[in-house]
């Protein structure tokens, strides 16, 4: 990944098994965000690919790429919600543009996926009528209009209170286990990679490269590189690290 001639990150190499939640991480500036927009085919890799179901995304053509697109749900930092667009509105946007649905049938799968996220009833509100939280689900709703295969969540705790945050984790979990769809997570919330993570990559600012992929309590119990286990302990000493095998999602069968 590079911008002109500044190099991101390279080497990159990482598999990303169906149905698991899978969480990208590492310090700030390292690149987190910049990959998401490349797995999702905003931005080009300077060198390589990225494959679904072991399909080149870069190598098809534009409509095959369209097609793949279909499959992705985007859940944005900011929740990206359309701030002149009712929640149900905002839900239905996409199922507008690429489904041939009638207007009452968008408004029903609207509500039904603001009742997944626990917003049932606010369907007429508009985003600034509602808190943070309830944006990241709305959000989270639209990312879900489609049915998507994979879910692309940018940072879906940043900002809220641990309350919040645990709650959106916890939904991320049911979300994938309901859905049976699979996740893909940039996060720097610890909280967070031990709660959901069933795997994870670690990508470093320094050498511009990724460290490690795996388990995050795995890592944490094994890996003897000071960057990760500072990471992991927010550079806490051993006795502050979270429990290593702590209920996170479907770690046992985690596939790596």
């Amino acid at each position: 990944m590079a911008y002109a001639d500044f190099v991101i990150q390279r080497d990159l190499s990482f598999d990303v098994a169906r149905g698991e939640i899978c969480v990208v991480m590492g310090p700030s500036g390292c690149g987190k965000s910049t990959l998401l927009r490349h797995l999702i085919g905003l931005i080009r890799p300077a060198k390589g690919d990225v494959l679904f179901d072991g399909e080149s995304f870069w190598g098809a053509d534009d409509e095959r790429r369209q097609m793949m697109v279909r499959r992705f749900g985007v859940l944005y930092q900011s929740g990206a919600l359309w701030s002149s667009m009712t929640l149900s509105e905002n839900i239905g946007l996409p199922l507008g543009e690429f489904t041939d649905l009638t207007p009452a049938q968008i408004a029903e799968v609207a509500a039904l996926k603001l009742s997944l996220v626990g917003l049932g009833g606010f369907e007429e509100f508009y985003p600034s009528e509602i808190s943070g939280g309830m944006q990241k689900r709305a959000g989270l709703a639209r990312a879900m209009a489609l049915d998507p295969d994979i879910l692309f969540l940018d940072e879906p705790s940043a900002g809220l209170d641990p309350v919040s945050s645990r709650l959106i984790d916890d939904m991320i979990l049911q979300l994938r286990d309901s859905l049976n769809c699979t996740v893909v997570a940039v996060t720097h919330e610890l909280a967070s990679i031990f709660t959901i993570a069933d795997n994870s990559v670690y990508l470093d600012d320094e050498t511009r490269t990724m460290l490690a992929q795996g388990n995050p309590h795995t890592l944490l119990a094994e890996s003897k590189d000071p960057k990760i286990r500072a990471f992991l302990t927010r550079g806490g000493q051993e006795g502050d690290r979270p429990p290593v095998g702590a209920p996170s999602g479907r770690a046992s069968g985690a596939k790596t």
